[in-house]
This record gives structure tokens, C-alpha cells and sequence, in this order.
């Protein structure tokens, strides 16, 4: 996986209060009210894939490129939220976006037993060692979400550390998402590159 979102070297501090205080009204809920939709599609096209992959071994690959775009609009919409980027978010499963680049390559097969080992015991292996340490990443991420806040007001600029560390917990949680949802066979790293 190719997960990458580009450092801003200055970012507008009018976009930052009106995303702020207006945000939720004019992104997240016009967004959030499609992606809600958009995401029950998305679990039923995976459910249906389950079935798939256990029977032939193969993720459909419509349905693979219809979670991929799923998973990048939610990625265009937490970078304008996390105030990684300004500008309005592209909406729909083909939006496309120039600071946003995720390249999650199609399998070619996807084993049936890790499937079925996904489902029997992937909370156990995958959910407690990985939802533990993204609880901690995720409340760092909260204090550099708010520190970031007030640099930016200052400064106009995101600190190049706290944006890798965004960035980064964003990947690691999408790697999980990705081998959760039968994506891929590769076992998530413990890693933020």
C-alpha cells in the first residue's frame, strides 16, 4: 500500500476558524450524511465478498475498487478535518485529490484459511494488539490535532513532525482496515511508515 498525504508548507488560517466553527455544517455533514449511505453499500459489498473470496479464493474487483474509493473519500475528508490540508474535500468513490495519494494494489488471490481465521479469531490478534496501540496513537493524535491548531493560527505553517504522525497513525489504521476487511493477506506492521 502506497499511503501518502503531501506536507502543506503554509496553510490558510480564515480556512482553519471556518472549518473550526462552521466545519461540521458545511463538510461534515453533507459528507458525513453520503459516506453514511456510501459505508452501508460498502458493508454489504464486503459481506458479499466474504462469501466470494471463500468460494473462489478471489476479491471481486469491482468491489475491491469500490472500497478503495470509499477509503480514499474518507481519507480526503479526515485531512480537511485533522487541518492536514485546506480546501474543500471531493466527494464520491472517484473524487480525486492532488495532496492525497493512496495506492492499494488488487490481489490476485486471497487465502481462504486467513479468511476464515480473520473472522474466527481476528480480534483476537489483530483487534487487541493493533486497537491497542491506536488507542494511544489516537489520543496523541487528538493533543496534535489541538497543538497543530494553535501553531497554525500563529504561524500559518503544521509542524512537519506532527503532520508525519497524523499521517502515519492514519496509515497504520487503514492497514488494519484493509486486513480486516479481506483486503489483503499482509499482516499489518506495528509501524507508522
Amino acid at each position: 500500500m502506497n499511503f501518502e498525504i503531501k506536507h502543506s508548507e503554509q496553510l490558510s488560517r480564515g480556512e482553519l476558524l471556518l472549518r473550526t466553527f462552521f466545519g461540521w455544517l458545511y463538510i461534515g455533514l453533507p459528507h458525513g450524511f453520503l459516506l453514511f449511505f456510501t459505508g452501508l453499500w460498502g458493508a454489504i459489498l464486503s459481506f458479499i465478498s466474504f462469501w466470494i473470496i471463500l468460494f473462489t479464493g478471489r476479491y471481486p474487483q469491482s468491489f475491491f475498487e469500490f472500497q478503495v474509493g470509499l477509503i480514499r473519500w474518507q481519507i480526503r475528508l479526515n485531512t480537511r478535518m485533522y487541518n492536514l490540508e485546506d480546501g474543500y474535500p471531493a466527494f464520491g468513490v472517484s473524487g480525486t485529490d492532488d495532496k492525497v495519494q493512496i495506492e492499494i494494489p488488487y490481489p490476485e488471490s486471497i487465502s481462504r484459511g486467513t479468511t476464515l481465521l480473520r473472522l474466527f479469531f481476528g480480534w483476537l490478534y489483530v483487534l487487541i494488539p493493533h486497537g491497542f496501540a491506536l488507542l494511544f496513537l489516537g489520543l496523541g493524535v487528538l493533543v496534535s490535532l489541538f497543538l497543530g491548531w494553535w501553531i497554525i493560527l500563529f504561524t500559518g505553517k503544521l509542524p512537519v513532525s506532527l503532520h508525519n504522525f497524523v499521517v502515519g497513525t492514519l496509515r497504520w489504521s487503514t492497514r488494519v482496515r484493509l486486513y480486516l476487511g479481506n483486503m489483503t493477506d499482509t499482516y499489518p506492521p506495528f509501524s507508522l511508515d
